[in-house]
């Protein structure tokens, strides 16, 4: 297995959002993955997700794009065309689930990279069931 963390949109929201209920927990937890020396991935489709949340402040819409495109220990994944393929074929499967596409292709990207751990606060990862959730 791959010791990288993936970021998931959840996750940074409340991270680069002092509102957000889980704000605290999201700095508490960073900083341990920081300690640890992770490297962390994430996908283009999750960084949209984050800028679009922030879209209303120009000053937030920048520091995501610097957090993720500036940032030595943070990797871009590229979604390939298999990739978003097996998301599709993913959701269809469990389309009792109320995941997204977004979603379907981090857990597409996540195994390819066999990627074990996320850091993420909605319940869309618990749901699929394979990875470690916010643990250090």
């Amino acid at each position: 297995m791959n010791s990288g963390i993936f970021l998931d949109a959840s996750f940074w929201i409340a991270y680069r959002d002092e509102r957000q209920e889980q704000h605290a927990q999201a700095v508490e937890l960073l900083q341990r993955a920081f300690q640890d020396r992770a490297h962390f991935f994430t996908t283009l489709p999750v960084i949209c997700e984050i800028h679009a949340h922030f879209a209303r402040s120009r000053r937030k819409k920048r520091a995501i794009l610097d957090d993720f495109y500036s940032n030595p220990v943070v990797e871009i994944a590229e979604v390939s065309a298999r990739d978003q393929d097996d998301a599709l074929n993913l959701l269809r499967a469990h389309h009792d689930k109320s995941y997204s596409l977004c979603d379907a292709i981090s857990f597409v990207v996540m195994r390819r990279l066999k990627v074990a751990r996320a850091l993420v606060f909605d319940d869309h990862f618990r749901q699929f069931g394979e990875f470690e959730i916010n643990h250090f």
